[in-house]
Parts: C-alpha cells; sequence; structure tokens
C-alpha cells in the first residue's frame, strides 16, 4: 500500500513563541547598540568607564612615593602592581554608584523614561541592555588601565587570566545590577547621588581602596567578602597574583547579580 508521506507538524503555539523569542532578541539588539550610541555621546560615563581606570593608574604611579619602585618588603616587586586590581574594583564601583546611577535618574528626572514606556521597550530589556553596555565599556577601559601600566612602569604580572576574567565581569554585573535597583525607584539626581553616596563610600573600604584586604581587621574582612565590591576587589587580587577566586566571592557575585537584577526588574518605575 502506496503511503502518502505528511509533513511533520507543529504546533502553533511552539511557532508562536519562537517567533516572539526571535523579535524580542531582535529588538534587545537594537536596543543594546542604541544606547551604546547614547553611552559613547555621554562624556561623564566614557570617561569614567574607557579612561578613569589607566588614568588613575598613571596618576598613582607617577605620583605616590614609592609606588613605582622595587620593595624589598614585598619580594623586591613594585606596590603599584598589587594596587592596579583594587584600582579595577575602584573603576567598577565608580561607574556604577556614579555615572550609571545619574545618568538613569537624570533620564528619569527629564521625561526620557516615561517616552520610552509609550514604546515596546521593557523595563528587563533596558536594564539588560544598560547591563550589557556598561560591563563592555568597563571590560574596554581595564584593558587599557592594563596596557598603560605594562607601557609605562613595565608592570609584570602571571595572572590567572580566565578567574581574572570572570571575577571583573561578575562584579562588574553585580555593580552595575546594584546601581540599577537604586536607579529603580530613585526619583530625581539629587536623591541618586544621595543614596549612591550611602553604598558607595562604604563599599570602596570594603574593596580595600584606603585599607588592602590583608592590612584590614579580620572582622572587617569576614563583612568585605559579603559585599559586592568586595568580594570584586577580593577576586581580582586573588587571579591577579595567579591563584584562583574564592569559590565564596563568586557565589556572592552572582547572588548578588541575580537577587538585584530581579528587584530592578519588578520595582522599576518609568517615572
Amino acid at each position: 500500500m502506496n503511503a502518502t508521506a505528511r509533513p511533520e507538524t507543529v504546533p502553533s503555539g511552539s511557532t508562536g513563541r519562537g517567533r516572539r523569542g526571535r523579535t524580542a532578541g531582535r529588538s534587545t539588539g537594537k536596543l543594546v547598540v542604541t544606547e551604546a550610541k547614547l553611552f559613547v555621546r555621554d562624556p561623564l560615563g566614557s570617561f569614567f568607564a574607557v579612561i578613569f581606570p589607566a588614568a588613575l593608574v598613571l596618576i598613582l604611579g607617577s605620583a605616590m612615593p614609592g609606588f613605582n619602585e622595587p620593595n624589598a618588603d614585598i619580594g623586591g616587586r613594585k606596590p603599584i602592581e598589587f594596587y592596579l586590581p583594587i584600582t579595577l574594583a575602584l573603576a567598577i564601583g565608580t561607574v556604577a554608584l556614579v555615572s550609571l546611577l545619574n545618568t538613569l535618574a537624570a533620564d528619569r528626572e527629564k521625561g526620557v523614561l516615561r517616552r520610552l514606556s509609550t514604546t515596546p521597550v521593557s523595563p528587563v530589556r533596558l536594564l539588560v541592555a544598560q547591563l550589557a553596555v556598561n560591563v563592555a565599556a568597563l571590560l574596554a577601559g581595564s584593558a587599557l588601565a592594563l596596557l598603560a601600566g605594562g607601557l609605562v612602569f613595565g608592570i609584570e604580572a602571571r595572572p590567572n587570566v580566565p578567574g581574572l576574567l570572570a571575577a571583573f565581569v561578575l562584579g562588574s554585573a553585580s555593580m552595575v545590577a546594584l546601581a540599577l535597583l537604586v536607579a529603580a525607584f530613585t526619583p530625581t539626581s539629587r536623591a541618586a547621588t544621595g543614596i549612591g553616596s550611602l553604598i558607595y563610600y562604604p563599599m570602596l573600604f570594603a574593596a580595600g581602596v584606603w585599607t588592602p584586604g590583608p592590612l584590614m581587621p579580620e572582622a572587617v574582612r569576614r563583612v568585605a567578602d559579603f559585599t559586592p565590591l568586595g568580594a570584586t576587589s577580593q577576586a581580582l587580587q586573588d587571579t591577579w597574583t595567579g591563584n584562583s577566586p574564592q569559590p565564596l566571592h563568586l557565589a556572592v557575585l552572582v547572588g548578588s547579580t541575580a537577587l538585584f537584577g530581579a528587584l530592578a526588574a519588578r520595582l522599576f518605575r518609568w517615572s
């Protein structure tokens, strides 16, 4: 008996979901491109993300006494070598809690976000686009800082490259997610500056900007390990010296990114 082949059928719902998923992916990609263009046009955000890390390394290495001189107490190496990962953590905190937070708050204050609410853009897509653009900018800025340190001061390092990259990306994502959470409900630039400062400066202490992690009191260091920027700084320092990041620090970064990101999407208001 001859059988007539039947074309394979696909449930219409499954086809619809796939089509919607592709459409959402394309629209999110376009939004990322748009946000990237706006980011480049913002001199403050571009400076802190791309130029600030390299500038800070050059200033510390040139102006701080002994920072670019071999020190017998640390095996004949230069102090700037050990401070460089802390500089990267400082750049992450500054971009997230200063430039990004203020930019989003200013957009809400000026009505830019309200106008976006009339388009198909959802809060989740906007937050994802901001996360992608700012992490990419931080990666570029940190690469420039490492290049400047190597060319100008002859910094030689043998980092755990995969671990360093993972620590940096996760740390950037966690801090950007925290900034997005604060920006989700902050109505004005003035309020964003105040709340951001209350978070920013204690975070810098936890990151070892003023007191490097190994010199902190044990109790303070334990608390710092559970803060996003403190965990980022410690993970960067560990991987910079060729070691692996501690599982605790990675868990703190992954957990805080998921928690802050989910809360930001839930609490986000266009106006």
